[in-house]
């Protein structure tokens, strides 16, 4: 009886996540998993909230954990009775045969082995159906959101406050007293940590960041350089630059070379209620479309978390009414968008557009998707 009951608690909230998610109008029954599909993308195909992909597919904290789970090759169901999506591991489906020599990227084969067989009538006739095998030749699971829209933003350092400034290494010097360096020069680094590795990355503040409501300084966003390493440790130290995508010369700083981000991102809507503005669309443009990165003005300190799903909401319209005493009418703030929050700092996060109608202008709204 404990066991039973333990069952019902677990299954009555995926129930309740089921009952609020909708279909849509023109979803299909299913779909191939192709290279280059996200889980967002499959599941936009069959939901108005595809950001809801944790609830479509009744996964378990563990098995939202699991990255390598989906794989070209297999094929997603639409259970419209629960109103969640089925994972099948092959391309098969009873009862129809399949003429295309392959699918998604995977040979598909028929054969007297694989056949299907139904039995049709109490006698001992039976009735072969053909059932598609397939030989998977991809064996890289797709990630939650298209991650190659974001891994520079991953390895490189981005923000950096006043503090982190005046503590981080600086080029104080060069051979033969260059201006300007390149691949395979030589920079003397004061401030070098040495227990901190040999490999560097090169960056020079930038753009401040300012809140547009309390108008604090949130810190300074990066320009990346290139990357350096260690030769000989001193004061200063000896590093070789081993790669530039920009000039360098004295003055610019070094941050330690960054790895280990988790990329297996859960979309979810902040547990509390967090209103933020955005202040900066990546490549200092001041409108930003669909797969586009944006900066908010709120960051850890703030209880924002990687994976957080903001709806993205134009201010309301004033229509101006006629009489002295009339108060004007004041509409609702329109949601037009979705953003993904990818990496945060302690002031400011940095999220990408995943949807949107409208154009994406500073200041506008980012609050809860609901």
């Amino acid at each position: 009886m404990r066991k039973i009951i333990s069952l019902i608690c677990l299954v009555l909230p995926i129930l309740a996540w089921a009952d609020d998610l909708q279909i849509r109008e023109d979803a299909p029954d299913r779909h191939i998993v192709v290279p280059g599909d996200t889980l967002w993308d499959i599941s936009a195909k069959f939901y108005k909230d595809p950001w809801k992909w944790p609830q479509i597919w009744l996964l378990n904290k563990e098995q939202v954990s699991d990255p390598h789970w989906i794989y070209p090759g297999n094929v997603i169901f639409l259970d419209r009775n629960s109103g969640t999506l089925v994972v099948e591991q092959t391309a098969t489906e009873a009862g129809s045969a399949v003429s295309e020599p392959t699918v998604a990227g995977s040979v598909v084969e028929s054969s007297p082995e694989t056949a299907a067989v139904e039995r049709v009538t109490p006698s001992n006739v039976v009735k072969l159906k053909p059932k598609a095998r397939v030989v998977m030749q991809n064996t890289e699971a797709i990630p939650a959101i298209p991650l190659n829209l974001i891994a520079s933003f991953l390895s490189r350092p981005l923000v950096v406050d006043s503090e982190e400034l005046e503590l981080s290494p600086k080029l104080v010097g060069t051979i033969e007293e260059r201006t300007l360096l390149s691949a395979n020069n030589i920079a003397y680094v004061k401030d070098l940590p040495s227990d901190k590795g040999t490999r560097w990355q090169i960056y020079r503040p930038g753009t401040s960041f300012v809140d547009p409501d309390t108008e604090e300084e949130l810190g300074r966003e990066v320009v990346y350089l290139g990357e350096a390493t260690v030769e000989k440790f001193g004061d200063p130290s000896t590093l070789r630059i081993t790669n530039s995508v920009l000039e360098i010369h004295k003055g610019d700083y070094f941050a330690q070379t960054t790895s280990g981000y988790s990329t297996n991102y859960i979309p979810h809507a902040p547990s509390n209620n967090i209103s933020a503005k955005v202040i900066s669309v990546y490549g200092g443009v001041q409108q930003a479309g669909q797969r586009a990165v944006v900066t908010l003005n709120k960051g850890r300190r703030d209880g924002i978390e990687d994976g957080h799903i903001f709806g993205l909401y134009q201010k309301g319209e004033v229509i101006r009414t006629k009489g002295w005493f009339t108060p004007n009418i004041v509409l609702p703030d329109l949601r037009y968008g979705l953003v993904m929050v990818f990496r945060v700092f302690n002031k400011v996060s940095y999220a990408l557009v995943m949807e949107t109608s409208l154009p994406v202008q500073l200041q506008d709204r980012a609050g809860s998707p609901e």
